[in-house]
């Protein structure tokens, strides 16, 4: 049985200090409940965290990771390093990645093996640009993105991967899929998965919707029977509003 999995995904926003003040006010709103949760910070705010979050069950998340353990890799951060925080889980491959800093589904790729290797959950983004829709490709375009980035992933450690659907065009835009366009991906993100490996594997892998997600649109996108939970933008900035999509 898939449980509900949200996360927030602060991007570049927030210093320590406010990191800190987040965590105070989110923990007095916070009841433990069946829905995991998890924060995905700035590296800069990790540490902090960690520490304000402990005890409560809350999940930390780093936005990126190298696939190597070490080496001249100037402004990178491993996965040795993540661990050593107390770091839960890792986003990989987001669409601000691949389009600003040259992520490819091969790069994608080896940071998946490396965090499965470390003990990291990946959550791992794939959706089409407006472009790729508009033109009726969007299904070949994300189950190219899933072969690519699950090559070499043995069934077992495929189950500990969250795949985040997340359409470009629908990321910090206001426009957000409808549910019924959500649903349809993710069931079909799932039959992707069910051929790569089986039926039994893929009903346990989680997969998120994200892209413009709000308390007004959760609870419409939580209910559909391929959507497990949600990858949360700018509304995961916000205690109040977070709380309020962790309670879809």
């Amino acid at each position: 049985m898939r449980k509900p999995f949200i996360a927030g995904n602060w991007k570049m926003y927030k210093t320590a200090a406010e990191a800190e003040s987040f965590a105070e006010e989110f923990k007095k709103l916070y009841e433990p409940s069946d829905v995991r949760v998890a924060i995905a910070a700035p590296f800069t705010q990790l540490w902090a965290l960690k520490k304000a979050f402990e005890g409560t069950g809350i999940g930390l998340a780093a936005q990126n990771m190298h696939w190597e353990d070490q080496g001249a890799f100037t402004g990178e951060v491993s996965a040795p390093m993540l661990k050593e925080i107390g770091v839960d889980y890792c986003i990989i491959g987001h669409s601000e990645r691949r389009q600003y800093f040259n992520e490819t589904d091969e790069t994608v790729n080896r940071k998946v093996l490396k965090a499965l290797e470390a003990g990291i959950l990946p959550i791992l983004c794939c959706g089409e640009s407006l472009e790729t829709r508009d033109a009726g490709d969007q299904n070949a375009f994300v189950e190219a993105q899933i072969r690519a980035d699950f090559a070499g992933v043995a069934a077992e450690d495929a189950k500990k991967v969250t795949v985040a659907y997340e359409p470009i065009w629908a990321i910090g835009t206001g426009r957000t899929a409808s549910p019924e366009q959500a649903q349809d991906m993710c069931g079909f993100i799932r039959e992707v998965l069910k051929d790569i490996y089986s039926e039994d594997i893929s009903e346990e892998i989680t997969i998120q919707y994200g892209g413009s997600v709000k308390p007004a649109n959760a609870s419409d996108l939580m209910n559909q029977d391929d959507i497990d939970g949600a990858l949360v933008g700018g509304a995961s900035l916000k205690p109040a509003d977070f709380i309020e999509i962790i309670h879809f």
